[in-house]
């Protein structure tokens, strides 16, 4: 298998990204075919999908994998078999998610996709339309994790709101609203989440996210 295209999205690094798709609707990616792949039909009927399944590659996963892994819905402290997991972690490193499709510019042959959870740059290797009465199951459980974890509120100091474009803010907060530390470090270190071009500086202090400072890092290609 060869990837099909790679997409460029606003987390240039893994720390911080949401765990499932749909978490950060505002999170955007752009999906660019490879020269290869571009040929004229290729997305005929696609815009009739309001979803759609990513198959992509964890490439920066390192290391052989395990039976059993620490996930962090478990708090990082109870181990599950891998393949009752989401775990990058895997005998095939090959995930799956479902993201919204937002618009088709069959100039570019690039697809825009909202809610997603997905790292800069990570190789996809086939994309399907979501089609509700088969994939949809509003009566099926996962008792593991069967809803959400609670949001949790985001302030921001002034020092930090200074330089942030709306916009980010917005994804920020729908990023930072899940208190993305390791769940077994439950006290006030300060931590460091990169969205797009910004480094945000943040830390939970009685049960709340507070935002402490944000400064522009180098920009990168899913900053755009």
């Amino acid at each position: 298998m060869e990837p099909i295209g790679f997409i460029r999205t606003p987390f240039p690094e893994k720390f911080g990204i949401p765990r499932q798709p749909g978490l950060a609707p505002s999170a955007v990616g752009n999906l660019t075919l490879e020269p290869q792949f571009q040929k004229e039909g290729v997305f005929d009927g696609l815009e009739e999908a309001d979803f759609l399944w990513l198959v992509f590659y964890f490439h920066q996963q390192k290391g052989e994998w395990k039976p059993k892994i620490r996930p962090p819905r478990a708090g990082g402290n109870h181990k599950r078999g891998v393949f009752a997991t989401r775990s990058p972690n895997r005998p095939n490193p090959i995930g799956l998610s479902v993201v919204k499709l937002l618009s088709v510019d069959r100039k570019t042959n690039t697809l825009q996709l909202g809610g997603v959870d997905l790292l800069d740059g990570t190789p996809i290797l086939d994309v399907k339309p979501y089609v509700p009465y088969s994939d949809c199951h509003p009566e099926a459980d996962f008792q593991f994790a069967h809803k959400p974890p609670d949001p949790v509120s985001v302030v921001w100091t002034e020092e930090a709101l200074q330089n942030v474009p709306q916009e980010l803010k917005q994804l920020a907060d729908e990023v930072l609203c899940w208190a993305p530390r390791p769940a077994y470090q439950n006290d006030e270190r300060e931590y460091g989440t990169t969205l797009r071009n910004f480094n945000l500086r943040w830390r939970v202090v009685e049960g709340k996210v507070q935002v402490l400072s944000s400064s522009v890092v180098a920009q990168g290609p899913g900053s755009t």
